[in-house]
Parts: structure tokens; sequence; C-alpha cells
């Protein structure tokens, strides 16, 4: 028989419902001012389904612990604020793998107890108690008015933090894993000193500008430097999200450039390399070829949410509801994305990028690893690449500077799986340049998913005004600068010697699209000319 469930308990259950319902319209009001939804569909709603199921499980309830009295529900029903409760950050050192009393090896549930010893927090509230972001003003030309950037989840931090997501990028996983393994301490505290930028990247007036720099912390590489009394005095997490540094980039296509008196060796941009070593220790009389003297820059995605949604022309209510925590606190306007950073290589002098009388050559490539590192001749990537590194040391030799932005966009920012996937689509449906775009859309539904309206952020970072030499035919990139405020005078093609055996589709298709040439000009007649090698082809 059925336990009847008192009109009290039921009463207490739907005003909860009621005033979850009522908290959850205001929180999606506040970011995206759009009709009402059903509180079932909101996102971030996992209260409202939990009580939801606690009432469900009451009305069926068959029968009763004989422990309870009649009429009495034996499961308490837990305060709402309870399903959300902040996880507390490690009491011990769970990285050791061993229990602190015993000193024996710890067992997955122990080390789980000590490393998240409350609730998963499944998602926060602007209103619960205790947090209080700290002060962050984007945009802001004094960094201790702009403030840092925290996302740390360390119980010193958790209740101030002002930004979700999570340092390094894509690698971020890696990092959760290496904690859960017990490999790496989450109280783990960086010691930064020694660790300044290699090169000066002074702050610029673009880095006040909220519109100019919105998809990474212009103040990232000084961290330690400007919010020593949050780091030192108050005990925040605060991390640096660039850092810059400086290097030799050895190629072998530069060297085999110089060998053929294309490129001068200076002594200061271009250097003859160290001699080589024989196998038996011997120094060889081998050419040793050349080494290139360059300044870098490793730079991590933190997004500034309005500036990101305005780029895009879209809500910021819309932008939001990629991540579900990003839902629940509209008061918190700064997100570090889970995806591939940047890498900026600078030739020459890193102070001429920000003046106007020097000449500047830039490259925006995007990644394609199977071009770049491992030379697969199906597309221009690394030739195209290489040939702007030989620009940028031209220009820099001429008394300007040069600059390669290297992002991590692999396959049009697809992916490499479904890059190889419309390889073989090619390959068996007839590679011909008049389905090139097609054959990626069949399997992706778009052809290009790289969007470049983030791209001149860095660009501005560095206080670039005018572009000199742009090597690159996509008007995407092009547009995106240009509309930025950088103006381009003069665009580079890449030189027909220099097209790999079976990228010509590839390049065909994109001069048919509308992208930049100064050759011969393709027409879509002329496409289903354009047909690559098959596999058999390649069968030797």
């Amino acid at each position: 028989m059925a336990t009847p469930v008192s009109d009290a308990v039921l009463t207490q259950i739907l005003a909860q419902l009621d005033a979850l319902q009522v908290s959850q319209q205001t929180l999606q009001a506040k970011v995206n001012p759009s009709p009402s939804r059903p509180l079932s569909t909101l996102h971030g709603s996992r209260d409202a389904n939990d009580l939801l199921a606690q009432l469900d499980a009451l009305s069926t309830r068959s029968s009763a612990s004989p422990a309870s009295s009649p009429g009495r529900v034996t499961t308490p029903i837990p305060p709402i604020g309870d399903a959300i409760m902040a996880a507390e950050g490690p009491t011990s050192s769970p990285h050791t793998g061993t229990s602190p009393a015993q000193g024996s090896p710890l067992s997955d549930k122990e080390r789980e107890r000590l490393l998240y010893p409350s609730r998963v927090l499944l998602t926060t509230y602007p209103d619960q108690h205790g947090i209080k972001p700290y002060p962050l003003q984007w945009g802001a030309t004094d960094p201790s008015v702009r403030g840092p950037v925290i996302c740390s989840r360390l119980p010193s931090t958790i209740k101030q933090r002002n930004a979700i997501g999570a340092h390094s990028g894509s690698y971020s996983i890696y990092r959760a894993l290496a904690v859960a393994m017990g490999t790496l301490d989450p109280a783990h505290k960086p010691d930064y000193s020694k660790t300044e930028p290699a090169v000066s990247v002074p702050p610029q007036p673009s880095w006040s500008d909220p519109h100019k720099i919105v998809s990474f912390d212009p103040w990232g590489h000084l961290v330690p430097q400007v919010y020593r009394r949050e780091l030192e005095e108050l005990g925040l997490d605060v991390r640096p999200s660039i850092a810059v540094t400086r290097a030799h980039m050895k190629l072998s296509e530069i060297d085999e450039t110089a060998r053929k008196g294309l490129l001068e060796i200076d002594g200061k941009i271009l250097l003859k390399s160290h001699p080589l070593v024989n196998a038996d220790g011997t120094q060889s009389d081998a050419d040793p070829g050349v080494e290139i003297s360059i300044s870098k820059a490793a730079v991590e995605p933190v997004w500034y949410l309005p500036g990101v949604a305005e780029r895009f022309g879209i809500s910021e209510g819309l932008l939001r509801r990629m991540y579900p925590e990003l839902i629940t606190r509209p008061d918190i306007k700064v997100f570090l994305p889970p995806i591939g950073n940047l890498t900026a290589y600078i030739f020459g002098n890193p102070a001429y990028l920000s003046d106007e009388t020097k000449e500047l050559t830039l490259r925006v490539h995007d990644e394609c690893n199977g071009s770049d590192v491992f030379g697969s001749d199906i597309c221009t990537c690394k030739p195209y690449l290489t040939y702007a590194i030989e620009e940028c040391i031209r220009g820099a030799q001429r008394g300007g500077v040069g600059l390669v932005v290297y992002f991590r966009k692999e396959g049009r920012a697809l992916g490499e799986v479904t890059k190889y996937l419309v390889y073989n689509l090619r390959k068996r449906g007839g590679d011909s340049a008049d389905k090139y775009f097609k054959a990626t859309e069949l399997i992706a539904g778009v052809k290009d998913m790289r969007f470049q309206a983030l791209m001149p952020d860095v660009l501005h970072w560095f206080g670039i005004k005018k572009i000199d030499n742009m090597v690159s035919m996509s008007d995407m990139k092009y547009n995106a600068i240009v509309q930025s405020g950088i103006p381009i005078i003069k665009r580079y093609d890449i030189p027909e010697h220099l097209l790999p055996p079976d990228s010509r589709v590839e390049i065909d298709a994109k001069i048919a699209a509308g992208y930049f040439t100064s050759g011969k000009q393709i027409t879509e007649a002329d496409l289903v000319k354009t047909v690559g090698r098959t596999w058999e082809e390649t069968e030797h």
C-alpha cells in the first residue's frame, strides 16, 4: 500500500520549485532578455530536475521504511543549495599517493575523497553565500584597476574567482588528469621568479580599448609583476596566460635558400649554424646551414564575453550557452575556453612592431600538422609558411620587422579527423577543384570554422598600426585585419614554383572562390579541369 505524502511536505517541495523557477528565469533574463522558457528547459536547472524527481518518487512511493511513522517521509528533503555546494580543495597532499596518517598507498576512493571532499560543484550562482568576485574592469588603463583574471577553484580563491574555465587552453584537461592520478598537487604554487619576458612587450593604447582586444588578457605576460600584491599578500591563485622568450629557429628549407644565395647571412638575424658532428664525434666538413634569431610569445585564450559577442554580432546570452556555468553566472564576464592557443614569432627588433616608420611583413598562419610538420603535398601550408619566414627575414634585414602568428586551428578549425575524412572523400569521389569546398561541406556541414574575427587581437596587442606586406591570399584574414583598423599596403600570393604537386586543386578552388591572386584568374568553368592525383599514382 502506498504511503501517503503529507500536504505539508508537498507544499514545501512546490514552494522550493516556485522559488527556483523565479531564480532561474531572473538569471536567464540577465544574460539573454528573451521570453521565459519552461523551467525544465533552462540550462543549469539540475536542482529543479532533482526536485521534480523527488516529487515524482514521493508520489509513487510504494512502501515506507519500518522506522517511519504513518504519513511521514523518511528521506529528508535537501535544501536547494545543497545540490550546488562549492567543492572545497584538498586539506592534505593527495599528490603523494599515500595516506597522511598511515603512510600507506591510497586507494582510488581515498584519493578521491582527499581531492574532492565535498560534493561536485555542478554550477554556481551569484547570490550563493560568500561569493564575491575580485573586481575586474576589462579595458582599464591601470592594471591594478583592471584587476587580475582569476579562474582558480582552490579554496583560497574559488569564492573570489572572476573568470570561468581553466588556464592552458586545450591542455587544461591534462592538468586535471594529472591531479586525478596524484602526480600533481592541485595546491602547488608556481615560482615565477626569473620567468619575466625575455623581450619587452610594453602596454599599448589598444590594451585599454575593450573593443580591440577581447580574446586574451593583454596583461597576461606581466602577471607576476603587476599583480604581485594579489599573489603574495592576498594569496590568490593568479597565473600568467602569456609567456615571451627568445630562441633560434632552424629549418632545412631556410638552409637550402641560404645555400642558393637567396638569403644573406648577416650574423644578426640570420646566423651560420655551429659545425655538424660526425657519428664518431669528429667535426664534419658538411655545410651546417643557418639559423634565425627570433623572439616569440605563446598566448592562451582569455575571452571577454561582451567583446567576443560584439565581435561576432551575436547576443552575449547566446554566446554563453556554450558552457553551462556561463548561464548561471552572468556576473562573471571572462571565460578561459579549452581551445588551442597562438604563438607569435618575431623577426628583428620587437619594438619595431609598433613603430609606423618601420616596414612590417606579416603572415597569419593556421595550423596544418600534416604539411607544416610532416610535409604533405596535398596543400600549400608548409611552403607558404616557409616563404613567409623568408620574407620576414628579408624585411627585417632591410631595417624592418617580420611577424608570423601561428594559430592552432587545425583543418580550418574542423580538426584533423574531419580533414582526413575529407581527403578520403576527395580521392574516392574525383579530386577536382570544382568539388573542393563541397567535399568539406558534405562531411562538416561548413567549409570553414576559423572565424577570423578574433585574429587581429594579437596585432593590436603589439601596437601594430599598419602592415606593409601581408603574405596571404585569404580574404577572410585580410578583411578582419582591415576592418579592425589596421591598413594593409601590399599582399602576396604564393609563387607558382613553390606549389606542391598535389596542391593545385586547393589553390584553384580558393582563387575561384575569391581568394587574392596576382596571377591568372580562375573561373568556375576552369575548376573541373584541375584534378588531383589518385592514390594509385602514389603506389610505386
